[in-house]
């Protein structure tokens, strides 16, 4: 039997406050950016960003380092951890 969690469910179980950094590629970032948030950002396509993620895999930030990541999850009252 095969069980489907919902986003809510799957963010509520065991550890709401616990949030993914993992590795992006700044090309699906600006990708996925308006155009007019854009204006004035140099930004190789290339370089690797940080994202935070919540458990549902909503991205609620994107740093240009790990450690960054880690600390604004951390100032947020947020459990981060990696995805590789």
């Amino acid at each position: 039997m095969q069980t489907q969690l919902t986003k809510k469910a799957l963010a509520e179980l065991g550890a709401p406050d616990m949030v993914y950094v993992r590795e992006v590629a700044a090309a699906e970032i600006l990708g996925d950016a308006p155009r007019a948030a854009l204006k004035g950002l140099n930004i190789d396509p290339d370089q690797i960003l940080y994202a935070v993620h919540s458990a549902d895999g909503e991205r609620l930030a994107v740093l240009i380092d790990r450690e960054s990541a880690f600390a604004a999850a951390v100032a947020h009252e947020l459990e981060p951890v990696s995805v590789h």
